[in-house]
């Protein structure tokens, strides 16, 4: 579960955001929607801890992780939230399959092969494990990120615009997944985007 509390955030004095509370449950959705400039990346980036905030709190599963220290901060993300970036980011000289393995490393935990070939099979991409991530598709780029922000079953899933550049087909596809794979492991799911064909998908809804 993740909860937040009263965050605000100042990039300067005169560009500051104060954000309403999120609370989303396990295997629950939200979809906070906002148009540009409302401040939805800097509010993702602060619940990841990507950002610290100027005030306010956020906790997953009972932990705070403003009061974490920057030490334990990354590993604690790492372990218990997964991130799907607008534009996915990997390492281009590693093969797809050490792109996944690589969310194990960074969390500490032991490398799962077979957890990435099942996921990889799921979503549709086993046959690319071996290839570099540059020879593939957007969309098959972009299944490859949903893999691997669940390999390590986080407790949170945040997915910054995961839809903004795809046409309906692709769209609805990539919500499913992203509703498909929170569900099976238990994990809050919260999509920001401006996208307003989400509406109709998440009953649960945040308006920046």
């Amino acid at each position: 579960m993740l909860q937040s509390h009263q965050l605000t955030f100042a990039y300067s004095p005169t560009k500051r955001f104060a954000f309403p509370d999120i609370r989303c449950n396990d295997s629950e959705a939200v979809l906070i929607l906002g148009k540009s400039g409302t401040g939805k990346t800097t509010l993702l980036h602060l619940l990841a801890l990507l950002l610290r905030p100027e005030k306010g709190s956020v906790t997953i599963d009972q932990t705070d992780l403003t009061q974490l220290p920057p030490a334990k901060t990354a590993t604690f993300r790492a372990a218990h939230v997964g991130i799907i970036y607008q534009k996915p980011h990997f390492v281009s000289a590693l093969s797809v399959m050490d792109n996944l393995l690589l969310a194990n490393y960074l969390a500490k935990n032991p490398q799962d092969k077979t957890r990435a070939r099942e996921l990889a099979t799921h979503l549709g991409f086993a046959d690319h494990l071996n290839k570099k991530t540059h020879q593939m598709s957007q969309g098959e780029q972009q299944r490859v990120s949903i893999a691997r922000a669940v390999m390590n079953k986080p407790g949170v899933i945040l997915a910054d615009e995961p839809t903004s550049s795809l046409d309906d087909v692709n769209c609805a596809r990539v919500v499913a997944l992203l509703r498909e794979q929170s569900e099976q492991i238990g994990a809050s799911l919260i999509v920001v985007t401006h996208d307003q064909r989400l509406k109709d998908e998440f009953s649960k809804q945040v308006i920046l």
